[in-house]
């Protein structure tokens, strides 16, 4: 799995010119599932978010989580981040799940961090998607599964 994390002040997903989730402070992220990736992966993913210490703690340094500072998650799946651009112009997709077994594992991967005690908003998975987001700091950092 590879996510895109943006620390923001809000975020919104519209699908046909309809917000379909939006948050206040918290994390915007950009959720790609690849092939081979498990559960194990979802896991290990959604309690490194959760805990991740972005947020700026009283004394200004970055000390505190999501978690923490009562902020929430908009989720959106990106399958687009396994885009191979070596060869050519135009990106291969090889690498990106199948979509019914991606769509499973992001919604795993949001129902985990949802256990954390999060409030997770989504877009749907598989539509065409105009995300909009206030990139606070700005702050953004890329995690993936892979632990080695």
């Amino acid at each position: 799995m590879k996510i895109i994390i943006q620390r923001c002040k809000d975020a919104q997903v519209t699908v046909n010119q309809k917000v379909v989730g939006k948050i206040g402070t918290g994390l915007m992220l950009l959720v790609g599932i690849g092939q081979g990736d498990t559960a194990a992966d979802a896991v290990y993913l959604a309690d490194k978010i959760a805990g991740l210490r972005i947020f700026e703690d009283a004394e200004g340094k970055m000390n505190d989580s999501v978690l923490d500072v009562g902020g929430a998650i908009l989720s959106v799946s990106q399958f687009t981040l396994y885009g191979d651009c070596r060869k050519g112009r135009r990106p291969n997709f090889m690498g990106a799940a199948k979509p019914e077994e991606a769509e499973k594992l992001y919604d795993f991967f949001n129902s985990q961090l949802r256990a954390k005690g999060l409030e997770v908003e989504t877009g749907i998975f598989g539509a065409m998607m105009d995300v909009s987001l206030t990139n606070w700091g700005p702050v953004t950092l890329i995690l993936n599964s892979e632990r080695s």
